[in-house]
């Protein structure tokens, strides 16, 4: 197909420049022509047709390329050196049949006039102009033969790279196909196409290699933090079943039972919220929220909580602030944070919640002055029912991060956490609108 579009285009080409070509040819001799006939007519004014003939007669014996005719009304020819013709004006062009014997051209073209008592004829051989076309068209058809012969090979050796990449990426995807999610598709860097959709199909592989690890991650973890509750659940199950256990110790065991479900049931809830959350957007139920008064709320639910704690919360809010989001979710989120701050820090410590508008973001904080994270743990935090081993004795599941982390992603911000020198900023950066 390539060859063939080289083809045509190389023959309109040829059409374009071989009619140019023998139009400004033809023009040349339009105007030889009709110089020589203008000077032949301003050199005879006045002298009729006796004197056209002696001028006639004298330019047929050196004719310097040019040919002439003179006949009378009749057809006769009174001189030049051609045979006679169908008296008739304007330009015309003689075939060879009628051109003089022994004459090197194909044929003449040139210019008619009737003169008083005859018609004068003065005309061109196109032996030239006929060359010319029969080398334009064999250099041409050569040039069309070598054109289409390059568009072939260059065609078979860019099909034969395209081939041997997309092979490539045919057996790259095989062995990826066959669980070997370490491999990636080859990137030539020379910045074509190929190299764009690779590089797009190796960004999406990573991200695939990254929820499959998570997800073997996920699931370890849940057989690893169930194990245990389940383990004492069936402990007290079995010791209550004795036959020596009286009412009173089963009610209790019955309701320490109840307990350690709820507590797994709540595990489990948590990961169905978060895997709703990465499942899709929910953008749809969006509305206004005042961050303020949002916050206001929470620091008013959880005041009493950090007092009886011997914990101190404060509240630092700039004025308005509005962003698009969901309400329960945001409420959520920042009670997520809350807690952990609260949770994870000893009596007398203070947990602040600042919020802000910055440089087009709007920042909500939250500020503890405990012991923190380890900024080589801060990311490791992030992922499901991960915990530090300080915090192993204390109660949860190491979900709450995880949770707040998937509602940030879903109204488009991000969790950034930070030390605070000492303590913990754990903070949301909204886009402002």
């Amino acid at each position: 197909m390539y060859a063939a579009l080289t083809g045509v285009s190389f023959v309109i080409l040829l059409g374009v420049i071989f009619f140019s070509t023998t139009q400004f040819m033809r023009h040349q001799i339009d105007d030889s022509v009709g110089s020589e006939v203008g000077e032949i007519l301003a050199d005879t004014r006045g002298q009729g047709l006796d004197g056209l003939r002696s001028v006639v007669h004298g330019l047929s014996d050196h004719p310097a390329g040019f040919y002439y005719l003179l006949q009378d009304a009749r057809g006769g020819v009174l001189a030049g050196n051609l045979p006679a013709i169908d008296p008739r004006d304007g330009v015309r062009e003689w075939s060879q049949a009628h051109g003089p014997r022994h004459s090197p051209f194909s044929a003449i073209r040139g210019r008619g006039l009737s003169v008083p008592g005859g018609y004068l004829f003065v005309g061109w051989s196109t032996h030239q102009l006929n060359e010319m076309e029969e080398m334009v068209v064999r250099s041409f058809a050569w040039g069309l033969a070598a054109s289409i012969a390059l568009a072939l090979a260059g065609g078979w050796v860019m099909g034969s790279r395209l081939m041997r990449r997309i092979e490539t990426v045919s057996n790259t995807s095989r062995n990826i196909v066959g669980e070997d999610l370490q491999q990636r598709l080859p990137v030539t860097h020379p910045g074509d196409e190929l190299d764009h959709l690779a590089a797009s199909i190796n960004t999406m592989l990573d991200r695939i290699q990254t929820l499959m690890e998570d997800l073997r991650q996920v699931t370890t973890d849940i057989a690893h933090d169930l194990r245990t509750p389940l383990t004492r659940l069936r402990q007290r199950l079995e010791l209550a079943s004795r036959p020596e256990v009286d009412a009173q110790s089963v009610r209790e065991t019955l309701a320490l039972t109840v307990m350690e479900i709820d507590s797994i049931l709540a595990i489990f809830a948590a990961l169905l919220h978060i895997a709703q959350l990465e499942g899709g957007p929910r953008r749809s139920t969006f509305k206004e929220v005042d961050l303020g008064e949002l916050l206001g709320t929470i620091g008013e639910i959880y005041g009493p909580m950090a007092e009886d704690n011997g914990q101190h919360l404060l509240e630092r809010v700039d004025g308005s602030l509005q962003v698009q989001g969901e309400r329960e979710l945001l409420m959520q989120l920042f009670a997520n944070l809350i807690e952990n701050a609260l949770r994870h820090t000893p009596r007398g410590s203070t947990v602040a919640i600042d919020a802000c508008r910055s440089n087009g973001e709007i920042i909500v904080s939250v500020v503890d002055d405990g012991p923190g994270i380890p900024q080589s743990m801060r990311e490791k935090v992030l992922q499901r029912f991960f915990r530090l081993e300080a915090s192993r004795t204390t109660v949860g599941s190491g979900l709450g991060l995880s949770l707040a982390n998937a509602i940030v992603k879903v109204h488009g911000a991000r969790l950034e956490l930070a030390d605070a020198s000492p303590g913990l900023r754990a903070a949301v950066i909204f886009i402002a609108h």
